[in-house]
């Protein structure tokens, strides 16, 4: 991949997509495509192929996807794996069709099983059962490594997947309702502050643990594997993460004092947790000389300041 190749950006408007557009922009990649959802409906297959053929990419970053938390995954489970089956069917399949070079991926550490030996490895995916609260998710984005990897098997594709860890970072989806965690947080107590609210009430009983890997961190890592490293030398998939993780309740006072929430906080205990701990290994990225350098502090309070402008 080069400064003048024609990239794909598929989720430009995401947080993960809008993170790696930024980081290409600014280290000189002048040719890149992007198509809003109202331009291009990446679930259908004729659309698709019709910008695929008309555009000719040489690179493709497969961003998008439908996410969200446990709130979100539990009520539309049904809408959560079929969005991202088709998603990444029509994408991956276009690509191989029309001689992309190479294509990147973008899975999600719930492909896991839920109580698989921390931290977690490559080899241990298929090994267990899954979370139920993600099971959906999980599943689309299982069937998307697997068809990058056959795909490479039986057409000699470059197609890589990565295995994100939990991502916060600027455009997040702050929906109460769709949200991950981090951004939960954020709008809770800040809107607890705001309106002087006694307490702040969080799902769960603040034990599991969790690994929050900066989006401009994890931007960082995907252009270094497209450009550098091919299929055969970074297997199936490879995990990208900090190596290090918190406690939900860690975490939760971490954001109050960010904030500067001085109320208290409540645990529901009617409220599911979700898999116990989810903290990936990183040693196969490391090997290729990647780690991430932002701090989840620092990290934190940079999109708290975003979030209140």
């Amino acid at each position: 991949m080069n400064k003048n190749s024609r990239i794909f950006i598929a989720g430009h408007r995401g947080m993960v997509g809008s993170a790696i557009k930024r980081k290409l922009e600014s280290r000189g990649y002048s040719d890149l495509l992007y198509r809003t959802r109202g331009e291009l409906d990446l679930t259908n297959q004729q659309s698709v192929n019709e910008f695929f053929t008309s555009q000719k990419p040489e690179y493709v970053f497969l961003a998008a996807a439908k996410v969200g938390g446990i709130m979100a995954n539990s009520t539309y489970p049904a809408e959560f794996i079929y969005e991202n089956l088709m998603i990444e069917a029509n994408v991956i399949h276009a690509a191989y069709v029309n001689g992309v070079k190479k294509l990147l991926f973008l899975g999600s550490s719930c492909i896991y099983p839920r109580l698989a030996p921390q931290p977690l490895k490559e080899e241990y995916l298929l090994t267990g059962e899954l979370e139920v609260t993600n099971e959906a998710y999980a599943i689309a984005k299982i069937a998307g490594i697997r068809m990058c990897k056959h795909y490479n098997q039986q057409y000699g594709t470059n197609f890589i997947s990565v295995m994100p860890t939990n991502l916060y970072g600027p455009n997040d989806n702050y929906d109460p309702k769709t949200s991950h965690v981090m951004a939960a947080l954020i709008r809770k107590f800040h809107e607890a502050k705001k309106n002087n609210e006694p307490e702040v009430i969080v799902w769960g009983t603040g034990s599991p643990r969790r690994e929050f890997l900066h989006v401009d961190d994890m931007a960082d890592a995907c252009i270094l594997l497209m450009e550098k490293y091919t299929f055969s030398d970074i297997g199936e998939f490879i995990n990208i993460g900090t190596g290090r993780d918190i406690t939900i309740r860690e975490l939760a006072e971490l954001i109050k004092n960010i904030v500067g929430y001085h109320g208290k906080i409540i645990y529901d205990h009617s409220k599911p947790d979700g898999t116990p701990q989810k903290l990936l290994d990183v040693t196969k990225l490391h090997r290729l000389g990647w780690k991430a350098s932002i701090q989840l502090k620092d990290g934190i309070e940079r999109v708290y300041r975003e979030y209140i402008q």
